[in-house]
């Protein structure tokens, strides 16, 4: 393959599609052509990764060339949270596939099938599988399915746009993507006519709270769980904070092994209460297709406002969680009235000090305005994860639209509004997964979505229907237009509500 005029060096590919020793030069300067793609996937997690094997498991006839690529040297998916014991929070249906094609050879159905426990799953009679299943399947997809290259960072992403027609302006174009492998520095250049972006989100900590994670001492967040345990576990006392299931997983974990190793164990959460995600088959009605495209159609200025009051949707503690730590600290206070437990809800930590080999907590408990240090030797942090604007973006920043908070604008079919050139559905695009939450609504991290956001996905990609955009999929109804095709309505006597506009 030519270098196509750019100054560093291109080499050519193997048979196999691998490099090809006798053409790899020692420079620095030297980039491995990978070639031309119909779509490209920027990062591997579930959701991504449900594209691949759908793509993949498709009917031979779409014939669209795939890659995926992962910046880590093999599959990972919260490692730091597959504590024993901890369960999958959505029914094991919401794999990678199922809900849109329950015949493709990548559900996790196949995948007891291929390692022999179908008998000992179908005994097991329950929906809910265990966490490190669930990755041990994700990770049997990622080695099965073909598309997918593992140690490729990408680095940067540009958009070479191409004047076609008659008149000169300008048509779709080609998005030109570099990559590097993190470990050898070799750098990759890839073309594609689509991309789909899921590079997933970091965990996020408190400013305050950044310099002592870099440091001695066992200080660190929830994801960093059972690699840093042990750290946690030798100390006389330790501090969670948050509310959220990670916290709670973690909370019960200690409990548990709180007799073991003796230590002083305290909860802290800045929300009212320690309360359980809803969980009810009513309220999983916002989990569904129905509501992404009632939500959707909002003006953003009520989406926000929404927002801000679901949370126990899709954050909160799962119920077994709540109900296994409660009968824990039931049964600790058996004979023993005080077990050395502390548990403290609308307390908010606003700075953390270390100082002879303990942490001081600076903290504010907001309904009674008062303030107090708490002393602890460790701290793990609940404080959820944050979805940075990917820098391998910016090259094309300029062609994204963005809101008036600085977020994508993503249409409903999850591709980001803005310049590329060219038709909707004639290359161009950019989707994005799990990256639309103020767009599209609280189902957007939701694993049982993942399905249907990719089938939307695909289908856009082919142009056609490849696998079915489900509809009618619940008893509730969510806009008066729905609602008035079941019952008699009457509008014309009512006063209309004034309704905010983008």
């Amino acid at each position: 393959m030519t270098d196509d005029g750019d100054a560093t060096t291109a080499v050519r590919l193997g048979d196999d599609g691998t490099d090809d020793p006798s053409d790899v030069a020692t420079s620095d300067e030297t980039v491995i052509d990978r070639g031309h793609y119909d779509v490209l996937g920027v990062g591997l997690g579930p959701f991504n990764l449900g594209l691949a094997a759908l793509l993949d498991g498709a009917d031979p006839a779409l014939e669209l060339d795939a890659v995926f690529l992962e910046r880590e040297p093999a599959f990972a998916w919260h490692e730091g949270m597959l504590i024993e014991g901890a369960t999958l929070e959505v029914p094991f249906l919401a794999d990678l596939v199922t809900m849109a094609d329950p015949t493709n050879p990548y559900s996790f159905l196949n995948y007891v099938r291929e390692r022999d426990r179908i008998y000992e799953f179908y005994v097991y009679e329950t929906f809910q599988i265990p966490r490190r299943e669930y990755d041990e399947y994700l990770r049997w997809v990622a080695e099965t399915v073909p598309t997918t290259q593992f140690d490729r960072e990408v680095t940067s992403v540009e958009y070479e746009a191409s004047s076609g027609s008659s008149d000169g302006s300008e048509t779709t174009g080609t998005f030109v993507v570099e990559a590097v492998a993190p470990e050898t520095g070799q750098r990759y250049r890839y073309r594609a006519d689509d991309l789909v972006v899921g590079v997933g989100s970091r965990p996020s900590l408190p400013e305050f709270a950044r310099e002592h994670a870099g440091a001695d001492g066992p200080l660190f967040h929830t994801a960093d769980y059972l690699e840093r345990r042990d750290d946690a576990l030798d100390a006389g006392s330790i501090t969670v904070v948050g509310s959220g299931q990670s916290a709670a997983e973690v909370v019960l974990d200690l409990l548990e092994r709180q007799s073991t190793h003796d230590y002083r164990l305290d909860w802290l959460t800045r929300s009212d209460g320690f309360f359980p995600m809803e969980y009810s088959k009513l309220g999983l009605q916002h989990f569904t297709p129905e509501y992404t495209r009632y939500f959707y159609e909002l003006p953003q200025s009520r989406k926000d406002d929404l927002l801000a009051d679901q949370d126990l949707l899709y954050k909160g503690i799962d119920p077994e969680t709540s109900e296994r730590i409660y009968d824990t600290l039931y049964e600790r206070s058996i004979g023993d009235p005080d077990p050395d437990f502390g548990m403290l809800a609308t307390t908010a930590v606003v700075d953390i000090e270390r100082a002879d080999g303990s942490y001081w907590l600076d903290c504010e408990q907001r309904q009674q305005g008062r303030a107090f240090a708490l002393e602890t030797d460790a701290v793990i942090l609940g404080t959820g994860y944050h979805r940075p604007t990917p820098t391998f973006l910016e090259p094309i920043a300029d062609r994204i639209a963005f809101d008036d908070r600085g977020r994508f604008r993503v249409s409903e079919d999850y591709r980001l509004e803005g310049d590329f050139g060219g038709a909707d559905d004639a290359g161009g695009r950019v989707f994005v997964q799990n990256a639309a939450l103020h767009t599209h609504g609280v189902g957007t991290p939701d694993l049982g979505l993942g399905c249907y956001r990719n089938a939307v996905i695909v289908d856009r990609l082919a142009g056609r229907e490849v696998y079915p955009i489900d509809r009618d999929t619940v008893f509730q109804t969510f806009d008066v237009e729905q609602f008035a095709d079941h019952a008699p309505v009457r509008t014309d006597g009512a006063q209309p509500l004034s309704l905010d506009t983008e």
